[in-house]
């Protein structure tokens, strides 16, 4: 007789009846993970076949920069403000709206134009600051949205409201959602990539929780993977000292077994999970280190990226990281910036964020286009927010600062299905208010999935007695920004 301690004996219930008779689970449970399975999707109804219509893009790099960047500064040219230097905004522009703590108790806002030069570039005539000379040229191929908001005024909840729809922890990212809907294209590499780059500036900004590239309710399977650029380039994927390949794929399947076991005694769709991703974890001992070897690119693409391509870690290191990750399959490519959170010394420290991004920034764009990428990967450029037309603090030429300002800020997308050249949105003469063309959080979101040939309104999934998606239940594809 079994003994009824063993950790094995489970009761003969429906449930453990039908668990014993699903073969192959794992299996099943492996292929969905590399995108490869025939199980029916919930998020298109119960019927495989996602995409929902014909995609524009494969993939997409969202540029990620946290801090909340300044339009004033780089996109949004404001020249009445030069008249208007020193005055106090006006309250009929504030109209009582929400401040952050650091600045509420200011009894003035006085108002500081940029003191960087601005010029119209390209075709289209795209307003571009001195600071970004290199994404200055690449203006034709950028569609450049001028009149984002958001619903949040501090990093944080904004950060996570941008990255998984939601205000508060616990809802899926972007990239898991994408990840759940489409799979990827390489079964040697994970189909969600996340990569943060390590900014010269001193402390680096704000700290960037797992959280945004994590799965929230959905299956861990989903996780982003992230890239280091120092040590491993993943934790916890190199044998231990003494233990050869093969050990290891003897090893991996007899956990499997170990795992099969465990799911008929608990039918934790997790175990299967922790299955998929043993057996991924293994083909990338031989695909990471491929992918992070840069010997074999060309003097023409150090060129091209700048110097700190070769420095690990960097910014534009991580830019020429992510063009290859996108010639390998990878679905999702999510690069975090940090250094963008100007409260005072905006003029060293804006010049310093921007110089360390303008060149990898319009070298991804333009290596894309010479190897024929950009027409089906999304590049995004993103903060969680923008920064205010007023000082604060005390407004002197070397320590003014701006505050948060969720009201209007500046986002580009390029590639993928996006029409270039052109701008979409205008503020008012303040860059505080946006007086056409507004487009949340949402809407962005929405268009993304959309140019990945997803109906954002059909991408759901069940939880706790709710349909779920990225949108929540608002959100308005961009068809402006659609070629």
């Amino acid at each position: 007789m079994e003994d009824p301690r063993s950790g094995l004996h489970t009761a003969l219930t429906r449930r453990h009846f039908f668990g014993r008779t699903s073969a192959g689970v794992g299996m099943a449970a492996l292929a969905q993970l590399l995108g490869e399975d025939l199980l029916a999707n919930e998020a298109s109804g119960g019927i495989p076949g996602l995409p929902h219509f014909q995609p524009t893009a494969k993939r997409v790099i969202y540029l990620f920069q946290s801090g909340g960047p300044s339009q004033i500064e780089l996109f949004d040219y404001k020249p009445m403000l030069e008249k208007w230097s020193g005055t106090d905004l006006p309250e009929s522009v504030r109209n009582g709206q929400r401040l952050t703590g650091m600045t509420a108790a200011q009894t003035s806002f006085p108002l500081v134009p940029s003191p960087f030069k601005f010029a119209q570039h390209g075709s289209s005539g795209t307003w571009v600051s001195e600071l970004l000379p290199e994404t200055a040229k690449m203006v034709d191929d950028l569609c450049v949205i001028k009149s984002m908001y958001t619903e949040q005024i501090n990093h944080d909840p904004a950060t996570t409201f941008a990255m998984t729809g939601f205000q508060l922890a616990g809802r899926p990212s972007l990239g898991s959602w994408l990840s759940y809907g489409l799979g990827s294209e390489n079964k040697d590499l994970p189909a969600f990539v996340v990569m943060i780059s390590v900014p010269r500036v001193t402390p680096p900004g704000q700290v960037l929780a797992d959280r945004l590239w994590g799965t929230g309710f959905l299956s861990t399977k989903y996780q982003g993977i992230k890239l280091r650029s120092v040590g491993e380039p993943v934790l916890y994927l190199s044998d231990p000292t003494g233990f050869e390949r093969s050990q290891r794929s003897h090893f991996i399947n007899d956990v499997e077994k170990l795992n099969e076991l465990r799911y008929e005694e608990y039918n934790d769709p997790e175990i299967h999970t922790r299955v998929a991703q043993y057996e991924m974890a293994f083909r990338m001992q031989a695909s990471v280190p491929e992918l992070t070897d840069l010997s074999k690119e060309s003097a023409r693409t150090f060129e091209l990226y700048g110097p700190e391509a070769k420095r690990p870690g960097s910014f534009a290191a991580n830019c020429l990281m992510a063009r290859r990750l996108v010639e390998r399959g990878v679905r999702v490519i999510e690069l975090y910036h940090r250094g963008w959170d100007h409260h005072n010394g905006l003029h060293k420290a804006v010049t310093e964020q921007a110089h360390d991004t303008d060149r990898g920034c319009a070298a991804l764009i333009q290596d894309l286009k010479e190897r024929d990428l950009l027409k089906d990967t999304l590049v995004v450029w993103a903060g969680e927010f923008g920064r205010t037309v007023y000082c604060q603090g005390r407004l002197t030429p070397e320590a003014y600062g701006r505050d948060h300002h969720p009201r209007c800020f500046t986002v580009w997308m390029a590639g993928g299905g996006i029409k270039g050249g052109i701008n979409i949105g205008e503020t008012d003469d303040y860059s505080y208010n946006i007086v056409s063309d507004p487009i949340h959080v949402h809407d962005l979101n929405a268009t993304i999935l959309h140019t990945l040939g997803i109906d954002h309104t059909r991408l759901t999934y069940k939880y706790q007695g709710r349909h779920f998606r990225l949108t929540d239940v608002h959100g308005t594809v961009v068809k402006k920004a659609l070629s």
